[in-house]
């Protein structure tokens, strides 16, 4: 069964999709001083690609798939959080999926296992946004938090966002569960959430950069040790094609696409330039590498590992 963009917007997606974890997920690591930059697995999703794919030039987004070996009709993409491991503290961005949202994602635990880590050990939860595949990890089948010892950050902008009553009825019909469903788990956290703002420090050598566009509050994060760095890119950069070769066009997954599309074309050329490393949520091959220029647009390049 095919699901249109509305049908998996309106978060029937993991009622119909079904599928295991993304068999080419390759754990990632980056060294950075004394610390961790690491990969991890959440699974991956299952999307038509409509959600992606439609509006755009059908003749140009041929060659850019074919290129890229990439289908039109179903994509796949992994999910994959990033963990900081420091001497004195192990940061998690983003809290997956969990068990509520498809059943192809929220292996969030088992790859904390894998690390030889268990949920307490976590000391901060920091989140690019409150999409469900990045916050609903953050309770369990019980509705009890999942990092109970855990310092949770966010955005103020992305919480005032989702903490809005209005915006259930402002988003869209297709997006209205995730507004529901990103206030009950925000509401549910609230003892445990602290806020910070574009360019802060919110962490030793992690800096905040507003990256709105895919939501409002969107941020990405600058872990940064001497002249070496790595951004984790939330959904800034929703994948490693068709973002990369025309970052002008909208994409499907943003809330506002001509905003997106403008950061995403900031995002990547601040990247190309100050040779920054790049940690993206969807990207393929465990999602860590570098952009690099192209003639006339750009291109990822998965990190040596």
């Amino acid at each position: 069964m095919q699901l249109d963009k509305r049908q998996f917007l309106a978060g029937l997606g993991g009622l119909a999709l079904c599928g295991g974890p993304s068999a080419s997920f390759a754990r990632t690591v980056m060294q950075l001083g004394s610390s961790e930059v690491i990969g991890l697995s959440d699974g991956n999703l299952v999307l038509p690609g409509s959600f992606y794919f439609d509006g755009l030039p059908q003749e140009e987004l041929a060659t850019i798939l074919a290129k890229h070996d990439v289908p039109r009709d179903q994509l796949e993409p992994p999910c994959n959080l990033t963990l900081l491991r420091q001497p004195d503290k192990t940061v998690l961005f983003d809290a997956g999926a969990g068990p509520a949202f498809m059943p192809s994602a929220g292996e969030l635990l088992s790859s904390l296992e894998s690390e030889g880590l268990t949920p307490d050990d976590i000391t901060h939860v920091v989140f690019t946004h409150a999409h469900p595949d990045h916050l609903w990890g953050i309770l369990d089948d019980f509705d009890d938090p999942v990092f109970p010892e855990a310092e949770l950050m966010i955005g103020q902008a992305e919480w005032d966002y989702w903490m809005d009553p209005n915006t259930v009825d402002t988003i869209g019909d297709g997006r209205a569960s995730f507004a529901v469903g990103a206030a009950r788990r925000l509401a549910a956290i609230e003892d445990q959430i602290s806020f910070f703002n574009d360019a802060d420090e919110i962490l030793p050598g992690v800096m905040a950069h507003a990256t709105p566009g895919h939501t409002p509050g969107h941020m990405s994060f600058e872990i940064r040790d001497g002249s070496n760095a790595v951004m984790v890119g939330g959904d800034a950069i929703v994948n490693d094609h068709v973002a990369f070769e025309r970052p002008d066009w909208a994409s499907g997954a943003d809330q506002d696409t001509d905003l997106g599309a403008k950061t995403r074309m900031r995002l990547l050329d601040q990247l190309a330039a100050d040779d920054i490393a790049l940690l993206g949520f969807h990207l393929r091959h465990g999602g860590l590498g570098r952009v690099e220029r192209t003639v006339d647009a750009y291109r990822f390049v998965p990190e040596d590992t």
